[in-house]
């Protein structure tokens, strides 16, 4: 009996391991839901419909990435996301395959490099109260998926913080509470499960000073976090892929150098009219992440592939007019 349990004791064990080391490749497809509600219909390259979740899984995706808004409208494009509706679809991808990431924006709407607003129901509270709201809103999300038998891997604390959250009580003018935030999300995210990697995530991920300056500012408020999360999109800074992906490769070796961390590319994206760019820019920076030593690249994610410019207006997304995927995605099948 020992002997016949032994091999599948130890080929349990093998995929376990395997599974955690895997390579992810995914999206943030947060939009999906209200797509679909709103009638949008997504086939695949022969004309058949099909789930837009099922479509990227064909293309090579293993993980979604999905955010959660405080008290979110229910605006299609920039509302909706709340707890409830992320643990929904967090439920539907798990069971479809897929690796879960969550990313709390701590605010009703968009959190990112450009504005950080807070939710408005945190909005008067003095900042040790502010900072309980923080650990109470993230436990509470956390542990309903936990109740929901969502197994996430990964969890961002705040999303495109290079000048901080929750303006102006965390942000980088004020560095001794903005690291207080982080590690108040960090410790709400542990006290739910341990093995969660937490990410702190900055944008332009090639710009080395940037991140050196992030970073450093972190390492001296002792804030806690295992991953570092970076954005990766030329377009923003009015730059071909060509002329970039050289410093971001340079950039993500210096952040496993200096900061001793694992990193990971949370956000691509590449115009939706130049398959062939995209396609290659795509290419270049899961090589340059799956180059990194000892696998302390963990993946890539695109961010919204399927958000088709007609629906979302947005011209980075990997989706054709028609409703098929740009063939762009290709990139991730390798």
């Amino acid at each position: 009996m020992k002997n016949k349990l032994f091999p599948i004791v130890f080929g349990l064990l093998v995929y376990c391991t395997s599974s955690a080391q895997e390579f992810a490749k995914g999206a943030d497809v947060s939009w999906l839901p209200q797509m679909e509600a709103t009638g949008y219909q997504f086939y695949d390259a022969d004309g058949t419909k099909k789930d837009a979740l099922q479509l990227l899984k064909d293309r090579g995706m293993n993980t979604v990435r999905l955010r959660v808004f405080v008290n979110p409208s229910d605006d299609p494009r920039s509302g909706h996301c709340s707890k409830e509706e992320t643990i929904a679809f967090a439920v539907r991808a798990q069971k479809m395959g897929f690796r879960i990431m969550i990313d709390f924006h701590y605010s009703d709407s968009w959190a990112d490099p450009g504005k950080q607003n807070k939710p408005e129901a945190w909005k008067n509270l003095p900042f040790d109260k502010l900072a309980q709201a923080l650990y109470d809103h993230t436990f509470d999300v956390m542990t309903a998926l936990k109740i929901a038998k969502v197994k996430t891997e990964w969890v961002q604390i705040g999303n495109e913080i290079p000048g901080g959250m929750l303006w102006p009580d965390g942000s980088t003018d004020n560095w001794k509470q903005l690291g207080i935030l982080l590690n108040k999300g960090y410790d709400a995210v542990k006290a739910v499960d341990k093995t969660i990697k937490v990410i702190v995530h900055v944008d332009e991920g090639d710009n080395i000073e940037k991140f050196r300056t992030f970073y450093d500012n972190a390492t001296e408020q002792k804030v806690r976090y295992d991953v570092i999360g970076l954005s990766y999109y030329p377009f923003w800074v009015k730059k071909d892929y060509t002329e970039t992906i050289a410093n971001l490769e340079t950039n993500l070796k210096d952040l496993i150098i200096r900061y001793n961390k694992e990193v990971m590319v949370v956000e691509v994206g590449g115009e939706y009219d130049k398959i062939e760019n995209t396609k290659a820019l795509l290419e270049a920076t899961i090589k340059a992440v799956r180059a990194l030593p000892n696998k302390k690249g963990l993946g890539v994610l695109y961010w919204e592939p399927q958000g088709e410019k007609s629906w979302s207006g947005y011209s980075l997304s990997a989706w054709l007019p028609n409703g098929q995927p740009s063939p762009a995605l290709d990139a991730f099948k390798n």
